[in-house]
């Protein structure tokens, strides 16, 4: 079974920048298979992985609302699903992505999201990590993606916002009695001197804090591939140092 490494945090912390640095990583180091999930609305991960989507979960959900017709006579609801999301994976240099996006159209989908969960079950199988960029309301982690994380990683930057917002991500998880293995704290574009002790008050152990990077904030602007960064990146040196902490999935 695959290691599930679930990333989130407030909006703009910078956490599918990490997501997508981590992807970097383990490719880099041959870890093995890797499948990026981008499970936030506001669909970025790809971009910063140098790929272009073509088509998302939602869209998929949408078209099935809207012509039901198209499932064949000889193929299960299920299946037929299943055979969408699979032909929905990208194929990246060394990673594969899957963007969920959100369904446009009212409706309800609580049966395609259980056939969802049940694929992502069968996909974590098919592949070594499963790195999944959530949204701050996890509702992806909850319903539809997964009921476990190997690793819960929280990205914040050194506001009480950003703090906060990661500790009730944390407290959301232990009401839904998710299955996460371990938790880590990641305080991001902070170039002040931090106290340890905060990730203690939050009870999620610090993985690290990293400075403000100019190179990743011209990429991101410019909407250039974090994968094309150069090896010598300090983000991308800091993580491959602390990062061994999160994809120890055992």
């Amino acid at each position: 079974m695959g290691c599930v490494i679930a990333m989130a945090g407030k909006g703009g912390t910078g956490k599918t920048t990490i997501a997508a640095l981590l992807i970097r990583i383990i490719k880099e180091k041959k870890l093995g298979s890797v499948l990026a999930v981008d499970a936030d609305p506001n669909s970025n991960l790809a971009d910063a992985l140098g790929l272009q989507v073509k088509e998302s979960i939602g869209a998929i959900l949408d078209d099935l609302r809207d012509h039901p017709e198209k499932v064949p006579a000889n193929m299960g609801k299920d299946a037929y699903i299943e055979y969408r999301v699979q032909t929905a994976i990208l194929e990246g240099d060394g990673f594969d992505i899957l963007t969920m996006g959100r369904p446009e159209g009212p409706g309800c989908y609580c049966y395609v999201n259980n056939s969802l969960r049940n694929i992502m079950e069968k996909l974590t199988n098919d592949y070594d990590f499963v790195i999944i960029d959530n949204e701050a309301g996890l509702e992806h982690l909850s319903r539809r993606t997964t009921r476990r994380a190997d690793a819960l990683v929280l990205v914040s930057d050194a506001s009480c916002v950003g703090l906060r917002a990661a500790k009730r991500i944390a407290d959301l998880t232990r009401e839904l009695k998710l299955k996460i293995k371990k938790e880590f704290l990641i305080i991001n574009r902070s170039n002040d001197k931090i106290d340890g002790s905060i990730a203690k008050d939050l009870k999620i152990d610090l993985l690290g804090i990293l400075a403000a990077d100019q190179e990743i904030e011209a990429a991101s602007k410019c909407g250039n591939s974090l994968i094309k960064l150069k090896d010598d990146n300090i983000t991308l040196n800091a993580l491959r140092k602390s990062g061994e902490k999160i994809w120890l999935c055992n």
